[in-house]
């Protein structure tokens, strides 16, 4: 039982890190344009979120 269960972790394990590669892009391109229209307002937001997102990727990695 105890091997099924860490064969599911991986595997959601490696969904989430495609979804959050995916979410990473993203909030990158959203910061380029709040950089491009110097809306500090979005930058900030978005610093915020990559912020989340990096420690998520490193809680998957370890």
């Amino acid at each position: 039982m105890e091997k099924v269960i860490q064969t599911i972790n991986r595997k959601n394990g490696k969904q989430r890190l495609s979804v959050l590669r995916m979410e990473l892009d993203y909030e990158l391109l959203t910061l380029f344009d709040a950089l491009q229209t110097n809306d500090q307002e979005q930058v900030k937001k978005c610093k915020q979120k990559l912020e989340r997102l990096r420690r998520e990727w490193i809680e998957y990695l370890k």
